[in-house]
């Protein structure tokens, strides 16, 4: 399927995905953190939205 290039939101609000672009970015206003940060957290906890805010002290 396509990429919806329409989106604002993640589809799986429960997870990171960092190879798309636009999440990337989503993630890291959502959080208030940069995207070093935010890949840094992912690599230490994984993808999963409430392990990264644990990670990040959110």
């Amino acid at each position: 399927m396509p990429d919806n290039l329409k989106r604002t939101q993640p589809e799986d609000p429960k997870k990171i995905n960092l190879a798309q672009a636009w999440e990337v970015d989503y993630w890291t206003k959502a959080l208030g953190v940069s995207e070093a940060r935010l890949r840094q957290a992912v690599k230490a906890v994984g993808v999963m939205v409430s392990d990264v805010k644990i990670y990040l002290g959110l």
